[in-house]
Formats: structure tokens, sequence, C-alpha cells
């Protein structure tokens, strides 16, 4: 047995490792081994959650069982809870002074958590100044050597777009006084907007998740043709982090957004937010490519992203789901405060992070945040709401979409071959007509320069777990 589940392990089948984990504690449920080898089955398919419980489960039966202690300090490490982290990480330590991986990742875990306590003994919400107050833009010399794109008259046009995508997909970098421009009238243009976006039109083409795979988005421009006034677009969260060209993903859909303000629409991911960015790399490529000043300029931008879009009075998206409670409606989206790092509960929360299921009711979400919505939630809520369908992203899927709850919940995904190991098409819909019926456009990853993913994630996260 376990020579075989080793080789799905081997030849990543996470999902039928972990079915097969699963049969295995039906005959034997207690198993530390099986529990741990689940719980790292759960950890490489981000059902962090899942992860955490087995991690948990493990140790209950064999507090010696070593392997447990690092599935759960990862667990926590990926749902931001860094101290529990560094507890277990102590534990390895303890236990085995001379592993040096061990010893790695707890004084990674320990700088965090140090970091993290700094970061709140000199926050003050009163006092806090934005980067934009410490930026001279004006006097920002660009070197006469840089031969680059640069704005014209300090705005985006079509022209500085097309250059801008060409000098990124030779791996040249944006000069950081654009870079600073584009954030700088991005952040201004999106605080004006509500958290709730309101649009009538005739057709608009929904993109989820580009995880930094900056050449796939080329390819969906080249597939769908680029942003205009006649050809709308609206990409659905999580820009960033993963893939290790995040930087330009973000910049590029970023130009577009303040070159078609009213035709090119963004809403925040779950990975558009902190702990996200620290540990998953788009803080670590930011700062490797430009300057952490320029990484909290970022994170100041994120929060300015609208939470949610619906489109003529009948189809809502966003990018996690629906809700944990019953009873909310879109003028509750509208009041969202959203200007902030996402809390633990509650329907930002849920919007960022929830999940649908095939079976009624809700239930502890996989991911160990927010909750998991069946078909009759998904029901309710759109009857209360006079809406149509959702439209979210948020999770991989094999054909790059999923009609699920008879056709009112609609996953769409656009980052295929997902961290180069997951061989998932990605896809597109196409929403048009009156009754806005979606059409599905599925496509497959292009190559890219030899940058793996994760280049720039904390070592934490790194895909070498024990």
């Amino acid at each position: 047995m376990h020579v075989s589940y080793s080789g799905i392990h081997y030849n990543r089948d996470y999902e039928n490792a972990i079915k097969c984990y699963t049969e295995a504690l039906e005959l034997k449920p207690c198993s530390a081994i099986y529990f741990s080898n689940r719980s790292l089955a759960y950890l490489r398919t981000e059902c962090y959650g899942y992860a955490l419980a087995d991690a948990t489960k493990c140790l209950e039966i064999d507090q010696n069982y070593i392997k447990g202690y690092y599935r759960r300090a990862t667990s926590n490490m990926a749902l931001g809870k860094f101290k529990a982290a560094l507890k277990d990480y102590e534990t390895v330590v303890r236990v085995r002074p001379n592993d040096k991986d061990a010893k790695m990742k707890y004084q990674e875990c320990n700088k965090i958590v140090k970091q993290k306590a700094f970061e709140r003994a000199i926050a003050s919400d009163e006092m806090k100044r934005s980067v934009v107050d410490s930026l001279d833009i004006e006097n920002m010399m660009i070197e006469d050597q840089y031969t680059g794109p640069k704005l014209e008259e300090g705005k985006v046009t079509m022209r500085f777009m097309k250059e801008m995508m060409e000098c990124f997909k030779d791996q040249k970098k944006l000069h950081r006084k654009c870079a600073y421009q584009i954030l700088i009238q991005v952040k201004e243009l999106l605080s004006k907007l509500p958290s709730l976006i309101e649009i009538t039109l005739k057709e608009i083409t929904i993109c989820g998740d580009t995880h930094g795979q900056f050449y796939d988005l080329l390819n969906i421009f080249e597939l769908n043709g680029l942003p205009s006034e006649a050809n709308p677009y609206l990409f659905n969260g999580d820009f960033v982090d993963r893939g290790s060209f995040s930087l330009e993903v973000i910049l590029t859909l970023f130009g577009f957004k303040l070159l078609l303000p009213d035709s090119f629409y963004l809403l925040r991911g779950n990975h558009e937010t902190d702990n996200m960015n620290q540990m998953y790399g788009f803080e670590g490529e930011v700062k490797a490519k430009y300057t952490a000043q320029m990484f909290t300029l970022f994170s100041e931008v994120f929060q300015w992203l609208p939470l949610a879009q619906c489109i003529n009075g009948k189809v809502l998206v966003m990018h996690g789901g629906l809700f944990s409670e019953d009873g909310v409606t879109l003028d509750d989206l509208k009041k969202i405060d959203r200007n902030r790092q996402p809390p633990d509960s509650g329907p930002m929360c849920d919007l960022l992070w929830s999940d649908p299921q095939p079976q009624n009711g809700r239930c502890v979400s996989k991911r160990g945040v927010s909750c998991q919505f069946g078909p009759d939630v998904t029901e309710r809520f759109l009857d209360q709401n006079n809406l149509d369908y959702i439209v979210r992203s948020h999770e991989v899927k094999a054909e790059g979409y999923e009609v699920t709850h008879s056709g009112k919940c609609i996953t769409v995904f656009s980052a295929p071959n997902y961290c180069d190991q997951m061989c998932n098409k990605g896809a597109y819909i196409h929403l048009s007509g009156s009754d806005l019926k979606p059409q599905f456009h599925q496509f497959t990853a292009v190559p890219h320069p030899n940058v793996k993913p994760m280049a720039y994630a904390n070592s934490l996260m790194q895909m070498g777990m024990m």
C-alpha cells in the first residue's frame, strides 16, 4: 500500500491520493501515517483547512510523529497563523536539532512573527501615511540609457500599452517612474469606485485567476482581442502570486484600467492581500525587481479593488463566492468598507474565499477560511436579489471552467497548467445578448521563459515540504 500511495504522490495525482488515503483510513482509522500523508495531499491541492485537521488528528494519534508537526506548521503558515506554526517548528527543532531544513523553517517563521509584531507596534490608523506622500515623482529621473516605454504626458495610451507588453515579453523592466505613475493613478481611480460595481452593457469577457502567468495573459488577448470600448473585459481577482511574472501581469491590467476605465474591470481576489503576497511570491518579486516601498504601494492599491460586480442586474461576479449566512443583499455589498486587509469572517471574507459544494447547506471550508455553500444557498440568494446566476473563480478546474448548482454557479479559471504542474486548461467566458448566456472558450498554456513558478515565494511555502 505504501509503495502505490507514494507513487501517487510522486506523479502528483493528489486528488487520487486523497481518495486512496481516505479509503485506507476507513480500514485503519488510527493510522498517524495515513493522516499525515493525506494532510500533505491536501496541502498540495490548497485545501489548507482539511490539511490542518488531518495533521492535528495525526498528532492526536501519535504525538511523536514529527512529520505531523511539519504538516500542521505548513498548514498554519498557509492560513497566516504564524504563531501557531512557530510553535510546531520549535517542537521539530527541539526533537531534531541537527535537521537543517527544520532549523531554516523555524528561523524564517520566527522572523515573520517578529516582523508582524513590529508592524503592529508601529501601526496607527490615524497616523498612517500613504507611500504616495513620500514619493517625488516629478523629480524622479528617467536615465538616458533607458529605451523602454514611457507614459505620454503622464498618461497611459494604447501605444504605451503595446510597447509595455512587448517590453515585458522580452523580460525587460518598466522604468520605476512609469510603474509608480501607474500605481498612483490607479489608486486614485479605484478609490472613487463603490465596493459593488453595477454596469449595463451588451457584451463582456470574464477571465478568472491569472496568478502571474503573463504569457498566458498575452495569449488571452491574442485569442480574444485587446481590450477596447467595443471589447470590454472583467478580470476576477488573483492576478498575482504563484506565477513568477506577477508584476508584469498586474502592471498590464492596471494600465488597461487607466486606459479604459469604463470598459475594463478588476475585482479583488484573496491573493490581493498582504498575507498571501508575503507567502506566495508577489512581495518577494516586487522587492527583487523594484523596492519594498513599491510593494507597500501595491498593498495600498489592492485594498481599493472592488469586491463584486453586477452585470445588467442579472449576473453577480465575485472572486470566491456566497455567504456564511442567508439574507445578504446587494445593498449590503455596496456598504462594505473594503479599504483594509480582509477580516477572518463576514461578507468581505466570503466574497474572497468561499467555494461552492454539490450538497445542500453549508459546511466548514476545505481552505480553513469562510465556508462552502450548496445549491440551495445559491438559489435563495439569487431569488432574494432577483439575479439569474453567479460567476466566480478561485478554484483550478481541469477544463478551465465548471457549471454547477443547476447552471446557477459558474467557475472560471484562466491560468492554464497552473504552477506548471496541474495540466489544466484555462478558460474565459463571453457574455452577450439580452439573456447574457455564457459562451465558454478554452485554451492551453503557452511557453514561458525558464523561470519557475514560486521563484519569489517565501521559502516556507516552496514545494519541498517534508
